[in-house]
């Protein structure tokens, strides 16, 4: 499988990096014990889990234990070294997890500490900012985005000390390198700043959600990433399943994540469907899978480190590896854009 560079940092991961968020809820243990085994085995070393999950839902009763599944399968395989291994913190709004405080330097240490016991490993490879304690414009907050009342100063300083708790992680063997997640342009651009200045931690990557459906990352962010090698990790590559065909003609498997959470965070609704029957239209029109389109699509992007994938099946998990064996053609790339243009942000 075809490997990329994390940032400026020597490490290289696989295109495909498989996702972990539904073990511990609509995955057993036994489940993820069986992607991990067959995700090494065909090529990918690249392994993002957080402290918040599993999800579907997201519970104080299950809060960690994807990590736990994740330390129990280094343990009983002995590969610890064959992964790359990233994780998050959580920041504020989480009250089930340290409080639901902001982030701070001291909720730093406890969320790593918590992750590498759970992990049972003394290192992390990619450590990442979860989400800012500011406001943000994801998960389809952009429509009433404003950013108005962030306070520059303060938001900076947040930054700093942040980037300075880092180090001392960074410097103890803890972290290996650091991400952020959910950030915007700017914030991706303040840290580099801080981290050059002070000669600190240099973010490598930042993990958005990135599909057919979702392009935000196409303009300001992916010059940011051109130019300052910051590569993206794309969460949602199959926008929860709708890219892979898994709802067609209005199919709800029970146990399927739309079975739990039916408009699948907004990400289903009358913007959508007209452009996901688009999409897939193409798909059948090139004989592909419409989850191989999909994934070969983000994988296909200059800015793109690596696209994050989820499976709840084998059959799944299955089709989603063989992607990276997918090349899209100038023909189909150039019917996505059409799509692309007639629906801009459909989410």
């Amino acid at each position: 499988m075809k490997t990329n560079q994390l940032g400026r940092t020597g490490i290289e991961v696989s295109a495909l990096c498989l996702g972990s968020m539904t073990w511990g809820t609509q995955n057993t243990q036994a489940e993820g014990f069986e992607q991990m085994d067959f995700a090494v085995a065909n090529g990918i070393n690249f392994v993002d889990t957080a402290e918040m999950y599993p999800v579907n839902p997201v519970g104080a009763e299950t809060q960690g234990r994807t990590e736990e599944i994740i330390g129990n399968w280094f343990r009983k395989s002995g590969k610890r070294n064959h992964v790359v291994l990233a994780t998050k913190a959580t920041g504020s709004g989480m009250d089930h997890i340290h409080g639901g405080r902001d982030l701070t330097p001291a909720k730093l240490k406890l969320s790593l500490e918590s992750s590498l016991k759970r992990l049972q490993t003394d290192y992390i490879d990619l450590y990442q900012l979860h989400w800012p304690n500011r406001s943000t414009y994801h998960f389809r907050k952009c429509w009433g985005f404003n950013a108005t009342p962030q306070p520059r100063d303060a938001t900076i300083d947040h930054f700093r000390e942040i980037l300075f708790a880092l180090q001392t992680h960074v410097e103890a063997g803890k972290i290996r390198s650091i991400g952020l997640s959910n950030e915007s342009c700017w914030g991706v651009s303040k840290y580099l700043d801080i981290a050059k200045q002070n000669r600190l931690p240099r973010v490598a990557t930042i993990q958005n959600e990135y599909s057919l459906l979702c392009r935000l990352y196409d303009l300001d962010l992916a010059e940011l990433s051109h130019h300052e090698d910051v590569g993206l990790l794309s969460f949602s590559p199959l926008a929860a399943g709708l890219l892979g065909g898994n709802y067609a003609d209005g199919n709800v498997p029970p146990g399927s994540r739309m079975s739990i959470n039916p408009g699948l965070n907004g990400r289903y609704t009358e913007h959508s469907i007209p452009a996901l029957n688009q999409y897939t239209a193409i798909a059948k029109k090139h004989e592909l899978h419409p989850a191989q389109m999909a994934l070969a699509f983000c994988m296909s992007r200059p800015f793109m480190a690596s696209t994050i994938f989820g499976a709840t099946s084998m059959k799944q998990l299955k089709i989603d590896v063989a992607a990276s064996e997918v090349e899209l053609s100038d023909e189909v790339l150039s019917e996505i854009e059409a799509v692309h243009r007639q629906h801009p942000m459909p989410i």
